[in-house]
């Protein structure tokens, strides 16, 4: 039996978010340069949304640049924004084609003005896909999307838009990058890494985290497959006890 057909297709988590790591090191390990593994890369998360779309995972975010990446070499951020550009250009055709959806979270404006343009008319372009949720974390810090949610609360207290006793996770929500998306159920980080780098702190509160060493140009389906696997051997308590979710899915069932 393959990976694929051990799959409870009842129990897939509505949301995956991957930290897509590893690419430099796959390069040099290699002997190439650092942007040859994140050409290489592409072709992985390309692997891993037509998977997504396949098994009908309804929202798969995918952590493509960090504020703190702006921080690396010109010549590799460069490299970065020109391989967004051009991959974006290539595939919007096909994510439409396989109903697909995309979104951006992140601070927008610190990108390169053409790489906004072809996000912006990619966005256009798939806005009436009702397939997979595609999200793209470009610019992004879980650090500042909490800051940038406070300070827009702040100001609508100010104003008197907004009662400050109104304040619940309902209302906070609305004010983060990903309104109106559910949380992750099954965040993923490849290349052996250990931590959560900054990406979504307040939405994986409660999402199953999962590791693998494997880089990100080595990772495809069968990796994901074996991600969700472990994901379905897990019980997400959410604070219960395990004798009420199990009286609770006798209720269901």
């Amino acid at each position: 039996m393959s990976l694929k057909d051990k799959l409870d297709l009842q129990r897939l988590p509505r949301h995956i978010a991957i930290i897509m790591d590893g690419n430099g090191r796959w390069a040099k390990e290699r002997g190439q340069d650092r942007l040859y593994g994140h050409h290489e890369g592409v072709e992985s998360v390309r692997n891993i949304v037509e998977t997504c779309a396949e098994l009908g995972i309804g929202y798969l975010t995918l952590y493509a640049f960090s504020t703190e990446n702006w921080d690396r070499p010109v010549y590799e951020v460069n490299g970065i924004m020109e391989l967004l550009v051009n991959t974006i250009r290539r595939e919007v055709n096909t994510l439409s084609k396989n109903n697909i959806r995309l979104s951006v979270i992140g601070d927008m404006d610190m990108l390169p003005p053409q790489c906004q343009q072809e996000m912006e008319e990619a966005i256009a372009l798939t806005s009436q896909n009702t397939g997979l949720n595609l999200i793209m974390a470009l610019s992004y810090s879980a650090r500042w999307e909490i800051v940038n949610a406070a300070r827009k609360i702040a100001l609508d207290v100010k104003s008197g838009a907004l009662d400050p006793i109104a304040v619940t996770p309902e209302v906070w929500d609305k004010y983060l990058c990903t309104a109106g998306l559910p949380d992750p159920e099954l965040m993923i980080r490849t290349s052996g890494e250990c931590r959560i780098s900054n990406f979504l702190l307040y939405q994986l509160a409660y999402a199953e985290l999962y590791f693998t060493d494997t880089r990100w140009p080595d990772f495809r389906n069968e990796h994901l497959y074996q991600a969700i696997l472990n994901y379905q051997t897990r019980e997400r308590r959410f604070g219960k006890t395990s004798e009420q979710i199990q009286q609770n899915e006798e209720i269901i069932s």
